[in-house]
Order: structure tokens, then C-alpha cells, then sequence
């Protein structure tokens, strides 16, 4: 591994003394105007079950340098005896339109309630914003019609979190998982098999209508994050980094109507620690066409023998033990299951939930994440970085 990044990291949300925590980042970023929004959730600790509704910031970059606006929170992301939690942001760059996906949970139960009782208390909901989030629509509920009949084998479920995707078709495509009821016995759900699987749901009509697409069976996968590798010789491919609780991380590919991950295995090239942590994956066209063949050292392709002109960034805790040392992963050949080089991390000692976001026009990637100096939930940070600061760092490697 190289040497820990500069400390130049911004906080953008702070613990606060009385026991106020924010939590799970999400960022996403606006090419024009030149604009990150970045979104967690707080809670009134550090508690998954006392989460309250969603906040954000927004960072208008003037002249190469990025202002933070005030916090301020999402209110119409809530719902009535609900904690709002998982904030889950796409953009449309032909409607202009940015989307904020979350889940809406009872606040009367908790996450092992839904999954020992078998009776799902989450709702899958989104506002929208049509003025690059200085303000939001109402909520939209679409549990229903993403779910459909499967809703009464789903014991809960929650998008992301971290950012969804518009693909180069236009579509739009939403991370989601959900635990789902594999067996009953006299009509009720046996805990022990019911399991949490990722899966993605998309719009092909600019967000009017949702379906779900989708699911990774094979393996118990939960968190998870979507990225469009482009390709020189045919469609590009959907690549899918899940969250595991198998000491390694789950990755998978569909063609980019997010109909079939077929390939899901365990990249041993990323590890997890205990119980797994969330991870973010991005999408990286560098500036020459990438040579696939220099890179790939002499290894095959995978079975769909297509020349990948994309690269991947991942960011993730580096440490098999706990959730420490988060690092930057690059992968310049992300058809090839090896790809994954040693990481650079990003930011030394706690750190766990991320989120990365690319500003191709500069060539300049942003990286929202949990961290602290005892604990990783003691404030959200922001970090920027250019592509060269990257290659610096991983060639030290």
C-alpha cells in the first residue's frame, strides 16, 4: 500500500456534543452548473434504529475552488412515523433532473424485527429536483411497483447507498438489495433463510415509471453501487460491486439493460472485514483510449471478449480486521477479474462509508466518507483529487 493522501480533506458533517451523528454519505455530482450535492443521514446517535430524515450541502465550484452552502435538511424526504435512511442520488442530464432515492422505515422496527417477523416496514421513495437541489418535490412511493408480487417474499429492503447512474442509453439505474424470504414453514418465514441479495431498478422513461431489473442470486450480497464500463468492440457492460459477508467483495456484470448478473463472484483482489462495509464504484474514461492489451499482461478476456475503454475507482476500508485506512482502487482493465491493483489510502486510520463521484471535463474525481480520529462516525469528510495525484499515488504501489 502507498502512503496516506495529504490531510486536506473538508469536513462537510460534524458529530456534534450532543450525541448528534451523521451518517452514510452520498454524493453526486453535476457537470453543468459545476455542482457536488452531498447527502447523509442524521441521527440523533449513532444508532442505525434512531436515524431521523436526510441532510445536504451543496458545493458550487467557482473558478477551481468549491464553496460549501449551509446544511440543511431534506423535509420533503419523510415520511410520518418513519425514519428517512439510505439517500441514494441520479441525475438526468437530458430532463436536468436530480433524483434522490431513500427508504422510509417504521420507527418502531428495527431491520432484525423485519427479518425475524418476516413483514417488511420499509418503503422505497424519492423526491426530485429540477433546480440542482435548492429544492424538492414530494414524495413519490414506488415500493410497489419495483417489487410487485415478490413484496410478500421481502422481509425489508433499501436502495444504495451512494449514487445511482444514467447509462449512455439514457437509462436510468437505481442499486438496491433486499432480504428476501426463501422458505416458510406453516405459512412463516424461517429467519435462518431469509437473505439479503443486491439487486438494481431502472426507468427507461426519464423517471416516470420504474421496474426492477436485476438481482444477484448466486451470492448473499447487500449494499451496493453500479458503474458503466464503455467498450471499443460492442455495448458496454454494467459492473456491480456488492458489499459481503465473506471476507471479499462480490462483483458482477449485465449487459446495460440490467436484465442479468449472471457472473457474480468474489473478487479476492478486494477485501472485506468482518460483516462487510459499504463501498463506492465509478467509472473513468481517461484521456487516450486505453490500450487493453498492454494492461491485461497476457491474461484472457471474460467470455463477452470486449475491449474495455473504461477504467474503475473504488474506495473501500483496506483492512480485513475493521474499517479502518480507506484506500482508492484502480482497475484499468475492469474486464478482467485480476484487475484490481494495491490500493492508495485516502485517508489513515477510522474511516468506513463512502462515496465517489467523477468530474470528467477536469479529470478530478470526489470522494465523500465517514471517518474520525477514535471512531470513522465522528464526521463526513470530503476529499478531491485529480487523475494525475492518482496515478502518482498508485505507482507507488
Amino acid at each position: 500500500m502507498v502512503e496516506p493522501a495529504r490531510s486536506d480533506a473538508v469536513t462537510i458533517f460534524q458529530q456534534e456534543p450532543n450525541g448528534v451523528t451523521y451518517r452514510i454519505p452520498a454524493l453526486l455530482r453535476i457537470e453543468d452548473p459545476p455542482v457536488f450535492l452531498a447527502f447523509a443521514e442524521k441521527r440523533s446517535s449513532p444508532r442505525d434504529q434512531d436515524a431521523l430524515y436526510l441532510v445536504m450541502r451543496r458545493g458550487v465550484e467557482k473558478h477551481g475552488t468549491i464553496h460549501w452552502e449551509k446544511m440543511i435538511a431534506v423535509r420533503h424526504a419523510k415520511l410520518s412515523g418513519h425514519r428517512t435512511m439510505n439517500p441514494c442520488p441520479l441525475y438526468d442530464t437530458k430532463t436536468k433532473t436530480v433524483f434522490l432515492f431513500f427508504v422510509c422505515i417504521r420507527t418502531d422496527c428495527s431491520e432484525w424485527t423485519q427479518i425475524f417477523r418476516g413483514r417488511n416496514a420499509a418503503r422505497l421513495c424519492y423526491v426530485s429536483s429540477s433546480d440542482h437541489g435548492q429544492s424538492w418535490s414530494s414524495l413519490v412511493d414506488v415500493t410497489q411497483s419495483i417489487l410487485g408480487k415478490d413484496l410478500k417474499n421481502c422481509a425489508t429492503l433499501a436502495v444504495g447507498p451512494g449514487h445511482g447512474i444514467q447509462s449512455s442509453s439514457g437509462q436510468l439505474i437505481v442499486p438496491a438489495y433486499l432480504y428476501y424470504i426463501h422458505s416458510r414453514f406453516c405459512g412463516l418465514p424461517i429467519p435462518w433463510k431469509t437473505k439479503p441479495h443486491s439487486f438494481v431498478f431502472y426507468s427507461d422513461d426519464h423517471g416516470k415509471t420504474w421496474q426492477r431489473g436485476s438481482t444477484l442470486w448466486k451470492q448473499q450480497t447487500g449494499e451496493c453501487e453500479i458503474a458503466e464500463v464503455a467498450c471499443a468492440n460492442g455495448p458496454g457492460v454494467l459492473y456491480c460491486s456488492a458489499r459481503s459477508a465473506k471476507h471479499f467483495r462480490v462483483e458482477a456484470t449485465s449487459d446495460l439493460h440490467a436484465k442479468d448478473f449472471d457472473d457474480s463472484h468474489f473478487c479476492q483482489n478486494l477485501i472485506e472485514p468482518p460483516h462487510g462495509c459499504q463501498g463506492s464504484v465509478v467509472s473513468y474514461q481517461p484521456l487516450e483510449v486505453h490500450q487493453q492489451g498492454d494492461e491485461n499482461d497476457g491474461q484472457e478476456h471474460t467470455s463477452v471478449e470486449r475491449q474495455a475503454l473504461s477504467w474503475l475507482l473504488y474506495s473501500h476500508p483496506t483492512s480485513h480486521d475493521t474499517r479502518v485506512d480507506l484506500g482508492i482502487y484502480l482497475n484499468k482493465s475492469p474486464l478482467v477479474s485480476t484487475g484490481w491493483g494495491q490500493p492508495w489510502i485516502l485517508n489513515k486510520g477510522p474511516s468506513a462509508y463512502s462515496d465517489l463521484a467523477v468530474c470528467q471535463g477536469s479529470h478530478t474525481f470526489g470522494c465523500l466518507f465517514e471517518c474520525g480520529d477514535n471512531c470513522y462516525y465522528e464526521k463526513i469528510s470530503f476529499r478531491s483529487f485529480k487523475v494525475e495525484e492518482l496515478m502518482e499515488n498508485i505507482s507507488k504501489s
